[in-house]
């Protein structure tokens, strides 16, 4: 198992500080990047959700629980995985939070390699989450350079109309078709009509600033 590099950050919540220990010193002897919290209050205020991260609570804290912090980061849109820490009682409650995406709960005592697998697993889904939303975002930046006329032109290049019948479409004249498809390669940064195709097709919307 390869847990050489801090591909991202282990926050670990639980007001039970011989716990949050325990996994902080197991974690990090796994060459893992730990932040650890007293309170779910206190990892809100510091959560960065920019950041390649997953999340270890408990079920029951003082103050807001593992299944209401879960709840509060659904709220935020967060994709960050969570495991529950839960004791044999909690079971119920901890199967609940995973109907809701929880990846997994983790019950006491901890098995040190079921923990690592999963902390692991957790990273690279967040590996992956993250890299789908930055491509995402730069995609939505690069069709938010596009007028709206643009933006039309673009869905019929798009559904593989040629510049007649975009020029048909949309009443304007072949040159103006061809000067509005000069000018979405240039802002796309595209330098085929297949890059173009990519960054298009990877979006789910195509709207512009108006003409």
């Amino acid at each position: 198992m390869n847990t050489d590099s801090k591909k991202g950050t282990v926050y670990i919540v639980d007001d039970d500080e011989a716990i949050r220990d325990s996994l902080q010193w197991l974690l990090e002897g796994r060459q893992f990047h730990v932040r650890s919290f007293d309170s779910a209050e206190s990892f809100l205020r510091h959560y960065d959700p920019k950041v390649v991260a997953c999340l270890i609570t408990d079920v029951r804290m003082n103050g807001m629980s593992g299944p209401e912090l879960q709840e509060k980061l659904i709220e935020r849109g967060s994709p960050l995985p969570i495991a529950i820490i839960t004791g044999h009682g909690d079971v119920p409650l901890a199967v609940s939070t995973m109907k809701k995406g929880a990846v997994d709960f983790i019950q006491k005592p901890f098995e040190e390699a079921a923990i690592t697998s999963l902390v692991t697993r957790m990273l690279e889904q967040a590996e992956i989450t993250f890299s789908g939303q930055q491509e995402a975002a730069n995609r939505e930046a690069l069709l938010g350079r596009l007028t709206a006329r643009e933006s039309q032109v673009l869905e019929r290049i798009v559904a593989g109309r040629l510049n007649k019948q975009i020029a048909d479409d949309l009443n304007i004249s072949i040159k103006t078709v061809e000067a509005h498809r000069a000018n979405i390669m240039e802002k796309l940064d595209a330098n085929t009509v297949a890059d173009l195709l990519k960054v298009a097709l990877g979006s789910s919307g195509m709207s512009g600033k108006p003409a």
